[in-house]
Order: structure tokens, then C-alpha cells, then sequence
């Protein structure tokens, strides 16, 4: 029997059925995440134009901290780690301002 068991280790993880189909959703949904962060790209970069166009500041820290609370709290009620989501958000929010920035340099 530990045969089977030492067999069962050295078998390749893309061999498990299980495995490639966690995998597989896995894949799925980074590429949902991928081009749900595209999406909110093309509209954040069309703010970064308005604002550049009315002379707004590229950030608004107010609604930056609307934002993380409410998302803090989204976080928590899908039992993901709130402070994990913050620092997901302030790096998008980060670099749309990076962006909000060039754009009124144009």
C-alpha cells in the first residue's frame, strides 16, 4: 500500500481531474478579472480626459475613501480579507491617478 501512496506523490499534479477543473474556473475567472480591469480602464481613462478638459485635480481623496470603505464592507460580507481588497484598490486607484496626471500633461 505505501507503494501506491509514494506512486500517487509522483504522479504529475496536471494528471488530477480535480485538480485541472479547480484550475480550469481558476483560469475563468482571472480572465473575467482581466477584462472587467480593462472596462474600468477605458472609463477611468475617458474621466482622465473630462477632468483634464474642465481643469479638474486628477484624484478626488474624498471619494477615494468612499470607495475603500465601501468596498472594505463589500469585502467583508463576501468573506474576503478587507485589508487585502484595500491594497487592491488604492494600486488601481493609484494608477488611475497616475493616468488622470499624464493626461492633463497632454
Amino acid at each position: 500500500m505505501a507503494h501506491d501512496t509514494q506512486a500517487e506523490a509522483a504522479k504529475p499534479a496536471t494528471d488530477d481531474p480535480v485538480l485541472a477543473t479547480f484550475r480550469k474556473s481558476i483560469d475563468n475567472i482571472d480572465a473575467a478579472i482581466i477584462h472587467m480591469l480593462a472596462e474600468r480602464f477605458r472609463i477611468t481613462q475617458a474621466v482622465g480626459e473630462y477632468k483634464a478638459r474642465v481643469t479638474l485635480p486628477p484624484a478626488d481623496p474624498a471619494r477615494e475613501q468612499r470607495q475603500i470603505a465601501r468596498l472594505r464592507g463589500l469585502s467583508e460580507e463576501a468573506d474576503l480579507d478587507p485589508e487585502f481588497s484595500e491594497k487592491f484598490l488604492r494600486f488601481i486607484i493609484d494608477e488611475v491617478i497616475r493616468h488622470h496626471e499624464k493626461a492633463r500633461e497632454d
